[in-house]
């Protein structure tokens, strides 16, 4: 029996955008069969816990799909079929950076020399008047060629239209379907969301077809876990239940402002040892949503880091359009975080890796986001940097690198793309090295295959600027650097 891997996959727009649509309509003309032929299949089934690789391997790919795929002994080669030589290589998803954002054309380049071949990014908005000001993402830029695969998101707020009240259980499933119509195929549930609004959201959007992911105040994340929501997105955010009841009710009305300073100074006086974090590690393990750390957020406080600005890449990444980018030459955050109205205390990255190892440590489940480019966070290279953070915690290589791969595929915009199998989605990666050893390998890309056509590496990084080249410069403005409030 072939072996069947799940493959990292989503939807996107790969050519221009005039508005958000379904990107899996938007398949290749017809070509010659594609044959990926002598490497190694690496199995990241079952969270990366599975490791039946499957060595002289032969991937066969129609348009922009998977037909066939196993040991050579098993897969035919078809005579017309152009042959992509994978000899000594590690055949590999396409990484899903899982909360992101697309600002330009250099993002989206960026985001495929690396690997990183779908994207969660805002939803765009129709009219640019009506552009919502995220001081740490520029807008995305969904027109881009190429491009990784794009989902987009959107808020479910939990306040009502007229902003005076929370939202009804009706008006929150009014608004997943609005949402919905509008091209997002994921749901980010808000702090304000009460617990009955968050079940029918929640629930609409099982209904649709879309991926919901909660960064929660006003419902606690185990009521999210009850009303099945898919992932939670942040490592101080999912901890909140640790702290007092009434600093989480100040943190849910005011999570950007002075309690969410004082959350941290909490989490910061946690141990390991102590029986609150134990038990509410215990629980996120046994419930059924994922973790979306975003320690790549706080990477930049970490002693010891390397520059973001030496990847070969980043030469054609403007620091403009990186939220606080690090210094180019040092490597180094241009303002310490405690001078930073939004920032975490500069050492709170210690105590929220030594959390997500006790998350881990029980048995919670993890996927990639990188959190472009707020912080400092870059385009393909930050998701590279999520995945050592992850190892860092304790995940295996392989159950990292299935962190951003074949883990997707329990979320429902994703079950049908996420595996090398007959009819799932031909977004790949060739490794000149084993991942399973060693994650930084996963960075030694010798070719990227996207929608099933093999994408020119070189040319991403020579590409003159041109269209959607240009910085926005918006991000990095300093009156979104001012001093905590």
């Amino acid at each position: 029996m072939l072996l069947g891997l799940v493959a990292g996959a989503a939807l996107a727009a790969c050519g221009p955008l005039t508005s958000p649509r379904d990107p899996a309509s938007d398949a290749p003309a017809a070509s010659p069969p594609l044959a990926i032929v002598g490497g190694t299949l690496v199995d990241l089934a079952d969270y990366g816990t599975s490791s039946r690789d499957v060595r002289d391997a032969v991937v066969i790919v129609e348009g922009d799909r998977i037909v066939a795929a196993g040991p050579r002994s098993a897969v035919r080669v078809p005579r017309e079929a152009r042959v992509l030589d994978a000899r000594g290589g590690y055949i590999v998803p396409g990484l899903i950076d899982g909360f992101a954002s697309q600002a330009n054309q250099a993002f989206a380049n960026a985001y495929l020399y690396m690997g990183v071949t779908s994207v969660v990014t805002r939803l765009p908005v129709q009219d640019r008047s009506e552009e919502r000001r995220d001081p740490r993402r520029n807008p995305t830029f969904a027109s881009a060629d190429p491009s990784p695969r794009l989902f987009f998101y959107d808020l479910v707020s939990g306040v009502s239209s007229e902003g005076e009240r929370p939202m009804t259980a009706a008006e929150a499933r009014a608004d997943v379907e609005r949402l919905a119509a509008a091209g997002a195929k994921v749901l980010l549930l808000y702090y304000p969301l009460r617990p009955g609004p968050l079940r029918a959201a929640a629930a609409r959007a099982r209904e649709l077809g879309l991926a919901t992911i909660g960064e929660l105040g006003a419902t606690t994340y185990y009521e999210a876990q009850e009303a099945g929501v898919d992932a939670f997105v942040h490592t101080g955010r999912y901890s909140l239940e640790l702290t007092p009841p009434e600093l989480r009710k100040r943190v849910a009305q005011a999570p950007f402002g002075p309690p969410r300073q004082e959350l941290y100074a909490y989490l910061g006086r946690l141990t390991p040892q102590d029986a609150a974090v134990t038990r509410h590690a215990e629980k996120l393990a046994a419930g059924p949503s994922l973790l979306i750390p975003t320690l790549s957020l706080n990477y930049l406080d970490m002693p010891g880091h390397a520059n973001p600005w030496r990847e070969p890449i980043a030469k054609i990444i403007s620091p403009a359009d990186i939220h606080l980018a690090a210094d180019p030459q040092t490597g180094q955050p241009p303002v310490p975080p405690e001078q930073v109205r939004d920032a975490t205390p500069s050492d709170t990255w210690r105590t929220l890796m030594m959390l997500d190892e006790q998350y881990r440590k029980a048995g919670a489940h993890y996927l990639t986001g990188s959190g472009t480019s707020a912080f400092g966070t870059m385009p393909g290279i930050s998701l590279h940097t999520e995945l050592a953070l992850l190892v860092r915690i304790g995940l295996t290589p392989r159950q990292a690198l299935a962190a951003a791969t074949t883990s997707y595929s329990a979320l429902p915009p994703w079950r049908q793309l996420g595996r090398v199998a007959p009819g799932h989605a031909a977004d790949l990666l060739i490794l000149d090295a084993d991942p399973t050893v060693d994650i930084g390998n996963a960075k030694k890309i010798r070719t990227v295959v996207l929608k099933g056509q093999e994408i020119d590496r070189e040319r991403l990084m020579s590409m003159a600027e041109g269209v959607g080249f240009e910085p926005t410069g918006r991000v990095n403005d300093r009156r979104f650097s001012r001093p905590l409030l």
